[in-house]
């Protein structure tokens, strides 16, 4: 039976969630094959088997456990951000022409940074919100943006796969703390105009039938917005099915299916959007959507009465045709 390499962890503040994610896969793994979970971190890379951990070298396609040579066929990268969803692992495994199941390098490069994401699909007529890209050094002036974006607005890092690090800024005072909170998760800075409507999000994924459309989740923070306690510490109501009409559900489910064909995605991605009077606004793409039990991507599939390992089955079948 092939083996394939999970990745989990990463550089980002979401390591740990990573993890259980991970794990949620792994349990759930298609019986046809080996799951091997591969831990990254900045300190080390190393794969467990047999429940014990061995160093690996990515691009050696294998480990050495004791004096026995274990090969690895295939990688599934599940790393939220740095350094699987923004496609540096991708180039890695393109460079040694190593197999994996997930969006290619300029897929997750692209979607991963919020702004060029959003600016990107403006082209091909999709929704976003009004917006100004902060690079470091820029000075922040406070009354020409909110001049134009108005408040409230959401200062978001550009080029961070987390929940760490956005802010939504009422005042106008507030802008410059909040842009300084940003940079200390990514090297740019997003400022966009709020967007007064409904919160939903869509798990988007292909086989060859082609591409299908999850159960639409709506948001309810109890914070002011979806941020990390709202996501993973349960400060938050997410309703599946979304309490919107068929019309609108199926509004933005045709928009997600056409954003994960433009960007040639693969494996499985959730889209989240903003439905504002009626009209689906992309928030952004997530090529590497949680997936610990109480995640939106398992209710979604719960909801529409597929199985976890019946749908990894499926993924990781079609992708390795």
């Amino acid at each position: 039976m092939k083996r394939i390499g999970v990745i989990v962890g990463g550089f980002s503040s979401e390591f740990e969630i990573s993890r259980k994610s991970g794990a949620t896969i792994i349990a759930n793994f298609p019986d046809a094959y080996v799951p091997v979970e591969i831990i990254l971190s900045k300190e080390n890379c190393q794969a467990k088997w047999e429940g014990m951990l061995f160093d690996i070298e990515l691009k050696d396609k294998g480990f050495k456990a004791g004096s026995e040579w274990i090969s690895i066929d295939v990688y599934l990268i599940y790393t939220h951000g740095d350094p699987g969803e923004n496609g540096r692992l991708q180039a890695l495994f393109d460079m040694y022409d190593i197999p994996y199941i997930n969006s290619g390098t300029l897929a997750s490069e692209l979607s991963f940074d919020k702004w060029f994401c959003n600016q990107f699909f403006k082209g091909f007529d999709v929704r976003v919100a009004d917006s100004r890209l902060l690079l470091k050094g820029d000075v922040v002036d406070e009354q020409e943006i909110t001049g134009t974006l108005g408040l409230p607005l959401f200062v978001k890092p550009c080029d961070s796969g987390s929940s760490y690090g956005i802010s939504r800024v009422n005042r106008k005072e507030d802008l410059k703390d909040a842009v300084e909170k940003a940079f200390r998760e990514g090297d740019s800075v997003v400022v966009e105009s709020f967007l007064d409507g409904t919160e939903v999000t869509c798990g988007v994924y292909r086989n060859e039938k082609g591409i299908h459309a999850l159960p639409l989740a709506e948001i309810v923070s109890e914070n002011e917005f979806f941020d990390y306690e709202a996501k993973y510490l349960g400060k938050s109501q997410e309703i599946v099915p979304a309490r919107i009409s068929d019309e609108h559900r199926e509004s933005v489910q045709e928009v997600a299916r056409r954003i994960y064909g433009i960007l040639r995605l693969r494996s499985i991605a959730r889209i989240d959007f903003m439905l504002v009077n009626g009209v689906p606004h992309l928030i952004e793409v997530n090529t590497t959507p949680g997936f610990t039990e109480e995640s939106l991507v398992p209710r979604m599939l719960k909801h529409q009465g597929i199985s976890l390992k019946e749908f990894w089955t499926e993924i990781i079948t079609y992708e390795l045709r």
